[in-house]
């Protein structure tokens, strides 16, 4: 069984705004299908708020979708519902056997504040536009990750940049 990883995949503006109101404030199609292509086949991990922002908040295809709320009722169709961090990783482990051991963990802000220093890998879609937005993706420290891959620059519809940091080895 390969290593199990840990992976931030997130879009944000150079403010670091990753949501407004509980939606993404950009409709970006390449972030879509960059997004898509990395997590299809892997574990996904989730707040709620995050799931109920995707499309007709319906568990992605192709992925276990793991959802962490403190609702008790709350149990979407397709999806694992777990109250906090801690249980969505133990699940994780117990499923990659059947998933690409890379663990994709999606936002919302809080998720990724409390999962930061787990982040072997950061996606980063870094949008050079502001937006208003309530959520934020937490400053991560640039010095403990190497930039391994960038690619150039997209100017529609908005002007952006896909960037990998790998953690690096301590």
């Amino acid at each position: 069984m390969s290593e199990m990883t840990y992976s931030h995949i997130v879009a944000c503006d150079k403010n670091n705004v990753i949501g407004s109101g509980g939606t993404m404030p950009w409709d970006i199609p390449e972030d879509f299908k960059f997004f898509k292509d990395k997590t299809s086949g892997h574990i996904i991990i989730m707040g709620r708020k995050t799931f109920e922002s995707l499309p007709n908040s319906k568990p992605l295809p192709n992925r276990l979708n793991i959802i962490i709320t403190r609702q008790k009722d709350y149990k979407p169709e397709g999806t694992v519902v777990v109250d906090s961090i801690e249980k969505a990783l133990e699940y994780a482990k117990t499923q990659v056997d059947q998933y690409d051991p890379e663990i994709f963990i999606c936002g919302g802000g809080e998720i990724y504040k409390q999962t930061l220093d787990l982040a072997d890998t950061i996606y980063l879609t870094r949008i050079y536009e502001e937006f208003n937005g309530d959520t934020l993706y937490p400053e991560f420290d640039e010095s403990k990750y190497e930039l391994v891959e960038e690619n150039p620059r997209f100017k529609n519809p908005v002007d952006f940049t896909f960037f990998t940091y790998r953690k690096k080895s301590s």
